[in-house]
């Protein structure tokens, strides 16, 4: 079963779960919206909120292994991380318990903590107590930022560089390092550690091949998008508050306030966890942007616009 199914990472996931010939369950909670669910893959759907206890041992039935991949941080201001990412879990963790699942694999944060000052860290600290505290054997995958063909990360700088009227403003200079990972090298990790006992109960952070820092990332994107730009520094509160109050002026601005969290500190892990755990050596990130050519960054994102407009926000 695969929770948050309906996101980027978890649509690539079902879809290479399915290629290799796995049953899928997808949870979704009840919604009037039609989901968006993964296309040209057979799945069996669950319909139930994480608040609903009856409703996700139903859920359970038949299933032997949990992707939890469900968060609320894509909607923004406007997420309820506790309900969803911090309660959420522990409802659908007190369900597998019940249930006597072989394996839960939760998708985590690189510098996730429980303590942290930051929302969606503490957030994710909190989830990892909850699975590490139940009577199943887990997995958590604490990852660094996620790219690929549907992702907020990489669409949403590159907009933003298109848009932007030659200067962009980076917080601290953009020094911050990040090791961004190619969502199909993630997601073959995932499922690889279905069939490594090894790896039960344990936490793996995994990262990309290469540390960058932000403004590295965002001059790779920019020659890929074909526009010239310059950085200017701007301190992280005024950057936070600014992208706070385009939040509230335009509906699903590509940026998040959670991006804060995100370049608070260096996100980075061991480079050589993929080639010495998986045996995969990971893509370097500007041989994986050919998704970014040609595109209508404008054209695109009004259109997401209207469509977010008439949809009840989700997990993904």
């Amino acid at each position: 079963m695969v929770t948050g199914g309906t996101g980027f990472i978890g649509n690539v996931l079902i879809h290479q779960l399915s290629n290799l010939g796995y049953p899928i369950k997808l949870l979704i909670r009840p919604s009037k919206a039609s989901p968006n669910f993964p296309t040209g893959v057979p799945l069996d759907v669950a319909i139930s909120s994480f608040s609903d206890a009856k409703g996700l041992r139903a859920a359970m039935k038949g299933v032997d292994i949990i992707y939890h991949l469900a968060s609320a941080e894509a909607l923004g201001r406007k997420a309820e991380l506790t309900p969803v990412d911090v309660q959420g879990t522990e409802m659908l963790v007190q369900a597998a318990a019940q249930a006597k699942i072989d394996r839960f694999i939760y998708l985590s944060h690189l510098s996730a903590d429980s303590a942290s000052a930051y929302p969606v860290l503490k957030a994710k600290g909190r989830a990892e107590q909850a699975i590490k505290n139940a009577n199943f054997p887990y997995t958590i995958f604490r990852s660094a930022i996620a790219y690929g063909d549907r992702d907020h990360f990489s669409n949403g700088l590159a907009f933003l560089l298109k848009i932007s009227p030659f200067f962009v403003p980076l917080p601290d200079h953009g020094s911050m390092l990040l090791q961004p990972i190619w969502v199909d090298d993630l997601v073959n990790a995932l499922i690889w550690a279905i069939d490594m006992p090894q790896l039960a109960n344990e936490i793996i952070e995994i990262g990309g091949p290469e540390y960058l820092s932000f403004k590295e990332i965002c001059s790779i994107i920019s020659e890929k998008i074909g526009v010239k730009r310059q950085f200017v520094d701007v301190p992280p509160v005024l950057l936070n508050w600014l992208t706070e109050i385009l939040e509230i002026i335009i509906p699903n601005f590509p940026t998040s306030v959670f991006w804060m969290d995100y370049l608070a500190s260096n996100r980075t892990t061991a480079l050589d966890v993929l080639p010495r755990m998986f045996s995969l050596i990971p893509a370097r990130m500007n041989q994986r942007l050919g998704y970014l050519e040609g595109k209508n960054f404008r054209k695109n994102w009004w259109k997401f616009i209207l469509k977010r407009k008439r949809a009840v926000p989700r997990w993904d």
